[in-house]
């Protein structure tokens, strides 16, 4: 190659360089109304499923969590672990039941749960988040009594006799009370908070608590702009398939009664439901195996899930 063939190359390549950084300064720029409406703000994000599984989305899920950070959105990551705790009580030869998706958690499976959660998945979110530059610190619901809980019954008929029998779940609990006080001096500092969906009840009981319904709790208790649930869906889905982008409670409530939405999206709809109902401006359900699928919810025009409002 010759020497004027050597340098239009490289100009090639230089403007080829150039063209790459000036879209993703025309994509920092149009994100800019969104970070500005969200400054200040709150919102909650539920980490689980295949994005938690996958080292590359979970490393892509931490960047941008400090993103978020960075410009002055408060996050708090609730993060789940159901996957996790099967194999390591497979490992230890412990066997376990499920109820309506519900695992039924005597003490020494309550022991296992705890260590899982709060230990090891808990500890490698915060190290990843510290990672990608942020400053992240791990908790579970019992400490400083974050997350109260009490004992989650299940009532079950017998076909038979169509009698209602009570199911004991063992250590299975939902949030009676979320104590705000504890993530609200996080919120005027550079702390990630990464909660681990552990309670405490009243008599210092230990729970194991769905994370879902602790995410929707805790962006109730702290007023949250919005809720992010992190599924392996698109989001919810119409009667031909379609992806429905955004939704009141009022048609998300007719679609679970005519059985559009079935299985195991009602459990994470009603979380929704309940959490603009308490206050949260908006619940999304969205795809967490999307990179970036956080930063492209808040920070274009229509996002990429089901947004749902109260009204």
């Amino acid at each position: 190659m010759s020497p004027s063939q050597d340098d239009n190359a490289n100009d090639n390549a230089k403007g080829n360089e150039r063209a790459i950084w000036l879209e993703k300064a025309k994509t920092l720029s149009e994100a800019l109304p969104y970070m500005r409406q969200f400054a200040g703000e709150t919102v909650v994000v539920k980490f689980g499923g295949h994005a938690m599984d996958e080292s590359d989305l979970a490393k892509l899920f931490a960047r941008d969590v400090v993103l978020m950070k960075q410009v002055g959105i408060n996050p708090i990551v609730i993060h789940g672990g159901g996957p996790q705790i099967g194999v390591m009580l497979d490992r230890l030869k412990i066997k376990s039941a499920f109820v309506d998706g519900l695992r039924v958690t005597d003490q020494e499976t309550m022991d296992v749960v705890e260590m899982v959660l709060s230990g090891n998945i808990n500890k490698q979110i915060v190290a990843a988040i510290n990672q990608a530059g942020g400053l992240a610190v791990g908790l579970s619901g019992k400490d400083g009594q974050l997350m109260q809980a009490r004992k989650l019954r299940r009532v079950a008929r017998t076909p038979e006799s169509n009698i209602e029998k009570i199911i004991d779940l063992g250590h299975v609990g939902e949030p009676s009370e979320i104590a705000p006080q504890l993530l609200e001096l996080f919120e005027d500092s550079d702390i990630i908070p990464v909660i681990a969906p552990i309670g405490v009840g009243s008599g210092g009981e230990t729970y194991n608590i769905n994370a879902d319904t602790a995410a929707g709790a805790v962006a109730a208790a702290m007023n949250a702009s919005r809720l992010l649930m992190l599924t392996d869906v698109a989001g919810v889905l119409d009667a031909s398939g379609k992806l429905i982008t955004e939704m009141t409670a009022a048609r998300a409530q007719s679609m679970i009664a005519d059985g559009t939405i079935n299985g195991g999206m009602i459990p994470k709809v009603e979380t929704c439901l309940a959490a603009v109902e308490d206050g949260v401006e908006a619940a999304v359900i969205l795809d967490g195996r999307v990179p970036h699928a956080i930063l492209l919810e808040i920070f274009t025009p229509h996002g990429i899930g089901t947004l749902i409002r109260a009204s």
